[in-house]
């Protein structure tokens, strides 16, 4: 072997194995490349053809039985290749299809690769090779298939590397880089579009795994200021827990770490999906989503991340919590943290509800292939106006998504202008929620107690409009005295506040509203199906005062209460649009008076509901099993 042989086999020896590959694609590829004695065609262009001995490395040390033939011109080329790779035990067969009634030994070479194939070898072939046109398949590969009788299996690769020069543009690997190899369903006597499409599919593939796995300046700056911040998150999880919004035994999860304890978790075997939602709110409308997706698939898991511990309230009320549902709270965006709870869990596929969007959670899963969805995509005009701001660090961000299912057309246009691809307009999944859970035999209880007083019920209400509500109710009350008005706000931890404040009997502390009762505190968390149902009419809060946002329009209506809410209902733009006829807006308290005093509305409950779970359930499903 010359010298140069040498030096080219140790640098291609130390990019190739210092690469961090990641192996992925068909189950049946695998399947036919690690029998023994299965002798089956391997098929990728030329230009990855320095990188085709990753193969080898990957699949020699889980079946030694293994042999490795190649298909390589006569040319010095050929020969420099075949002996470069030679003593890793990949033995070339010389020769290339004849040209200009020149034998170039393509018929002798044709044959001894059929012979290796029958004896079991596995036999690598450049469809385009050795002097192209690049990516244009020529007879070769389908016609050693067809003789043989056997599959070709279409190979992807890319990795850290540099283009040369050539006629194929061919890549020379670096060291120390990521790399991806996608294995294509195996073909058998493909033509040649199929086959070159196919080829053209796994090397697209493989090409955007490693686009999205390498880091740019936006993410070292951000793993370098994430991991300065950990003292401080730190510390501002244990002021927290002071507070009452951590959990006790619980800090652990934020950090990435496992729980301790006999509740101490681990990975459950089989298929494992990674739902994260922010708060009540997301994880009531992601909860149906996980419900399909269960049953479609018998033995998957469900990992379930909140951000709030009202969320994982409402996890652990599912019947299948601790079974088949397991919930934690989300890390914060640490490097460190984020490694532990990845490497802990290993999810097949990530899916964030709504507006979730975490550079640092989301460059870790694409470094690791795993794909990450946005359902039920939602930006604001104030998160669209910051994103564009961040510039490209939010397009490189937004392209990592596998992809977005927006809520609509105006949150898929905002998507799709900071580069997110492809987007997906199935609509809100809120509307397509079953009907808010209530408990029959309190909503039982709680109607003997009131009677057939009229009730109105202010839900969700946000800092501010307890006030205006209040004053509307007074107001409303000289002409109907037994009025009874119910304040459900969106935070319970404000309940005690909000007594003292206004002298209010709280459901927390087992107070029950009586015939003498104004106004009622219900302070509690999950009820509102129950307070819906015994309501006349609601006001939705977060819509009358400061920035506002609104609240989901869909959860009374789909009851049939007459409903009321605020101008400020940004965030459910396209849901009031649908809701139009139905819904009444309000713009200050004389305004609530009136709709107060008003006879009560017919509700339109009629085209409320949509299939939207059905459609991300499958897409979903066929992300993560590609």
């Amino acid at each position: 072997m010359t010298l140069s042989s040498r030096l080219l086999r140790l640098w291609l020896g130390v990019c190739l194995r210092s690469t961090r590959w990641q192996i992925s694609g068909s189950p049946r590829a695998v399947e036919t490349l690690l029998t023994p004695g299965q002798g089956s065609v391997v098929a990728f262009w030329h230009r990855s053809l320095a990188l085709s001995p990753a193969l080898w490395f990957w699949a020699r040390p889980q079946e030694p039985r293994l042999a490795l033939r190649f298909l390589v011109s006569r040319n010095p080329d050929g020969v420099l290749i075949a002996n470069i790779v030679r003593p890793w035990g990949i033995i070339g067969i010389h020769g290339s299809s004849s040209k200009k009634g020149k034998d170039k030994g393509g018929a002798a070479a044709l044959r001894t690769a059929l012979k290796e194939i029958q004896s079991g070898s596995i036999v690598g072939i450049t469809p385009d090779g050795p002097r192209g046109p690049a990516e244009q398949v020529q007879p070769g590969a389908i016609v050693l298939s067809r003789l043989a009788q056997c599959p070709v299996v279409p190979l992807g690769m890319a990795c850290t590397s540099l283009r040369l020069p050539s006629w194929d543009r061919l890549v020379f690997p670096l060291p120390f880089g990521r790399g991806a190899l996608i294995m294509g369903e195996p073909l058998f006597q493909p033509d040649a579009t199929i086959l070159q499409n196919a080829l053209n599919d796994v090397s697209l593939n493989a090409e955007s795994v490693v686009r999205h796995q390498q880091s740019n300046l936006a993410d070292h700056l951000w793993r370098v200021a994430g991991t300065l911040m950990a003292p401080a998150l730190t510390v501002m999880l244990r002021i927290r827990l002071h507070r009452g919004r951590e959990l006790p035994g619980r800090l652990r999860e934020r950090m990435g770490l496992e729980r301790t304890g006999p509740r101490r978790g681990h990975r459950p075997p089989g298929q494992l999906l990674w739902i994260h939602a922010a708060s009540v709110g997301e994880t009531l409308c992601a909860l149906p989503l996980a419900d399909a997706m269960l049953k479609a698939r018998p033995d998957m898991r469900i990992l379930f991340t909140t951000a709030t511990v009202t969320g994982s309230e409402i996890v652990a009320r599912h019947p299948l919590y601790e079974q088949r549902i397991i919930h934690r709270f989300i890390p914060h965006d640490v490097p460190r943290w984020l490694r532990r709870f990845l490497n802990l869990w290993q999810p097949e596929g990530a899916i964030f509800v709504e507006s979730e969007l975490w550079p640092g959670i989301i460059a870790a899963c694409s470094r690791r292939d795993i794909p990450v969805m946005l359902v039920n995509g939602r930006l604001s005009d104030r998160s669209a106006r910051l994103w564009t701001r961040l510039g490209e660090p939010a397009r490189h961000m937004m392209k990592r998504l596998s992809w977005v299912a927006a809520r609509g057309p105006e949150d898929a246009a905002r998507f799709r202008a900071l580069g997110a691809l492809p987007i997906y307009e199935d609509g809100d999944l809120k509307q397509d929620a079953p009907p808010l859970v209530y408990d029959e035999t309190e909503y039982a209880r709680l109607k003997t107690l009131i009677g057939v007083r009229p009730v109105f019920v202010a839900a969700s209400t946000h800092p501010g409009e307890e006030e205006l509500v209040l004053q509307a109710a007074e107001k409303a009350r000289k002409l109907q005295p037994d009025l009874l008005t119910i304040i459900v706000p969106r935070h319970p931890a404000r309940g005690a506040e909000l007594a003292a404040r206004f002298d209010l009997p709280r459901r927390t502390a087992g107070q029950d509203p009586t015939p003498q009762t104004q106004t009622w505190l219900a302070d509690t968390l999950g009820e509102l199906g129950l307070f819906y149902r015994l309501a006349d009419r609601c006001f939705l809060g977060n819509s009358l005062v400061e920035k506002g946002g609104g609240h989901n329009p869909f959860e009374p209506l789909r009851l049939g209460i007459p409903t009321a809410t605020g101008p400020k209902m940004e965030n459910w733009r396209e849901a009031m649009a649908t809701v139009s006829d139905t819904i009444y807006v309000v713009t200050d308290v004389e305004c609530l008076t009136r709709w107060l005093e008003s006879p009560l509305p017919p509700v339109r409950t009629t085209g409320l509901q949509r299939s939207v779970v059905s459609v991300l359930r499958d897409r979903i499903l066929k992300t993560v099993e590609r």
